[in-house]
């Protein structure tokens, strides 16, 4: 797994958390400059998870399991796009606490993959 793009969607993923938390801080909804900020990070988690499936087909395999692996590249390719589509729901402070919520998850995700590859 490329270590440099696991760490870039992890810091796009935090600093978007910290964005929107700090649009709920004064009490916004999201706006287009998030929607512009989740289009990014959720760009990125596809770069990932296309560069893990060709890693998978080029016979490379993670320490603790391809299926994990997928799921676990899947849930994070996901993320973003639910919170974004739940924040649309809430057009309200907490539709920006929510978008702040997945960037946490996300990092967190990308901190677990990085783990299930072997790092």
């Amino acid at each position: 797994m490329l270590d440099a793009l696991t760490v870039a969607t992890s810091v796009a993923a935090l600093a978007l958390a910290a964005w929107c938390g700090f649009a709920a801080y004064r009490d916004q909804p999201t706006k287009d400059w998030h929607f512009i900020g989740m289009a990014v990070v959720s760009l990125l988690a596809l770069v990932q998870l296309i560069v893990g499936i060709v890693q998978l087909v080029r016979g490379e395999k993670p320490e603790q399991g391809t299926t994990i692996f997928v799921g676990y590249l899947l849930g994070a390719l996901a993320c973003i796009p639910a919170v974004g589509f739940m924040s649309l729901a809430e057009r309200t402070r907490w539709g920006s606490v929510t978008v702040a919520a997945g960037g946490v998850v996300l990092a967190v995700l990308e901190v677990r993959l990085y783990d299930i590859w072997g790092g």
